[in-house]
């Protein structure tokens, strides 16, 4: 699906002037807190915090933001928002490990009247106030369709999919075989090998895909993943065999190492969102929030989430970056990422770059 830069202006723009009518008298006491789940994907960190924190800075200047990394612990991380409410954490913003364990997170901060935004992840309870996300089932089914429009009748693919513990892993999966399943029935293409990536952790991958290599003995014609860390411990497994760049490979996120490897060949997908607005919805609600004034109109849309609770909802649009033209999309479209940071390395030596 093709974001529109208009539709992403506006959605930023209106949300901005809209926040920022409200920013003017917050507290210097008051408090957001921002949980980061892990931090083996860059992009928690350098995008999605970094992109908060502006907005924030923007917006509500005296509002202090507070930023955790639970390191894929889920015990941490209900630590970790305990100490944002004895802190006197306002509201608190959630990207969780797990979409269950992280409720009794919500519920939590509930008892204490704080409100909690489930950012990227769902978070299946009850008291979560809003969410905000894209179609990441369509992002699959686009990961999906470019390995299967650069592969041919009967050749093998490998999955590798995301963190069992993530809600959002299963929604990219289902993306994914609404395109394969029905090659996979008919034989067009072939399932080699699939596996999950616990904590979407690229050492796993990594594993795993040795192991497809050596079960198929090679005989591998194309890599759906999950994400760019996926992406990349699947390029360095066949770094190894001589295949790195002969096979198309698939991600999300569009890391500044993705688009390096997309540069050289290696990485020929990558599913991108605007983390740019994704961030400053979360922080604009959370303004609202903090002030205790009505945020309906920064998120018309409802969702159902896992235990039948409605949720305010602003969704963002996606775009499915390939190849150069990809790569320079997402520099001219992602505030966080810069052509110098791209060109660098060995992709400093890419046309592109040059």
């Amino acid at each position: 699906m093709m974001f529109s830069n208009l539709k992403k202006g506006l959605l930023a723009t209106t949300m901005l002037a809209s926040a920022t009518l409200v920013a003017q008298s917050a507290s210097a006491d008051d408090m957001v807190a921002l949980l980061l789940p892990e931090n083996v994907n860059p992009r928690w960190e350098q995008q999605d915090a970094a992109a908060f924190l502006r907005t924030m800075a923007e917006i509500a200047p005296d509002v202090k933001v507070e930023v955790f990394n639970a390191n894929n612990d889920t015990s941490v991380q209900q630590r970790q928002a305990e100490q944002a409410l004895t802190q006197g954490a306002k509201v608190l913003v959630v990207i969780p490990i797990d979409g269950e364990s992280s409720a009794i997170i919500a519920d939590t901060a509930a008892e204490e009247g704080v409100p909690t935004i489930a950012y990227d992840r769902m978070i299946n309870s009850a008291n979560t106030t809003f969410w905000v996300q894209a179609d990441l089932e369509g992002m699959g089914y686009d990961q999906a369709m470019h390995v299967i429009n650069n592969t041919a009748d009967g050749d093998t693919l490998v999955m590798l999919k995301g963190s069992p513990t993530d809600p959002n892993a299963a929604v990219i999966h289902n993306g994914q075989l609404r395109a394969l399943t029905p090659l996979y029935e008919s034989g067009a293409r072939i399932m080699g090998y699939e596996n999950w990536t616990q904590g979407w952790d690229p050492a796993i991958a990594r594993r795993s895909m040795d192991q497809a290599l050596t079960q198929l003995n090679n005989n591998v014609q194309g890599v759906v993943s999950s994400n760019d860390g996926n992406a990349g411990a699947a390029i360095a497994a066949m770094e190894e065999q001589g295949m790195a760049g002969t096979v198309p490979v698939s991600g999300l996120d569009c890391t500044v190492q993705a688009q390096q490897l997309m540069l050289l060949g290696k990485q020929t997908q990558c599913g991108w969102r605007p983390l740019e607005d994704m961030a400053a919805a979360a922080a604009q609600v959370s303004v609202r929030l903090v002030k205790g004034e009505d945020f309906s109109d920064l998120a018309p849309q409802t969702v159902e989430n896992g235990v039948g609770a409605t949720v305010a909802y602003v969704p963002v649009g996606s775009y499915s970056a390939v190849g150069v033209d990809g790569v320079a999309y997402v520099i001219a479209n992602d505030a966080s990422i810069t052509k110098e940071m791209v060109c660098q390395g060995e992709a400093a030596e890419t046309t592109f770059c040059q």
